[in-house]
């Protein structure tokens, strides 16, 4: 079986960051959508999203960082965005209740994208990277960690957007639990981890 590992992006390097984030729809979005503070993260150029994501991960340094890199036998092939929820600019200026759930609530973070390079799809990447945000959270003394998936109704399907922020099935494997439906498709999904968690799981 392929051995899976994982680091912090700041303990990666910014040539494993680009090999896994230079191909497909997130060569564009560099992981910006709940960062940028225009309407659209195309409100914003490549230039200013690729040099967003090089501050974010902070390869290199003591951090902190924005996600983690998944490796297969130690090939660069997925990356999973969990920072402190307050760090996503967008959660706390949209509207949508469900994107401010218990703002009191300290030491959440936020789980918010997936991204499997090609090649490594339909492997289970994303159940091992969902793993990790728990192993990560729990490192970096986190209370709670929170997910968005989007659930298609039966028979349905998801689209590349929708499926970026982490199918539910992944999040539920991972020890997350459903604590809101606040819309036909959005799930809002938690984890504890420490006893400040404000008693949601």
């Amino acid at each position: 079986m392929p051995a899976f590992t994982w680091l912090p992006a700041n303990e990666a390097t910014d040539e494993d960051v680009e090999a896994v984030f230079g191909s497909g729809g997130a060569a564009k979005c560099r992981c910006q959508a709940l960062k940028v503070e225009g309407w659209i993260w195309t409100d914003s150029t490549q230039e200013q999203r690729e040099a967003a994501l090089a501050e974010q991960t902070a390869c290199g340094t003591d951090g902190p960082t924005s996600g983690l890199l998944g490796y297969v036998d130690g090939e660069p092939a997925g990356w999973v965005a969990v920072e402190q929820r307050e760090n996503y600019w967008r959660i706390w200026n949209r509207k949508q209740p469900w994107m401010r759930m218990d703002p009191e609530l300290e030491g959440v973070w936020s789980v918010t994208c997936f991204l499997v390079r090609k090649g490594h799809r339909q492997s289970g990447l994303m159940h091992e990277l969902a793993a990790a945000t728990v192993e990560y959270g729990a490192r970096v003394g986190a209370h709670v960690l929170e997910g968005y998936p989007i659930e298609p109704p039966p028979g349905k399907t998801v689209i590349w957007d929708e499926a970026s922020v982490g199918p539910l099935q992944v999040f539920l494997g991972a020890g997350y639990e459903v604590v809101a439906s606040p819309t036909l498709r959005r799930r809002v999904v938690r984890r504890q981890l420490g006893r400040d968690g404000g008693g949601t799981t």
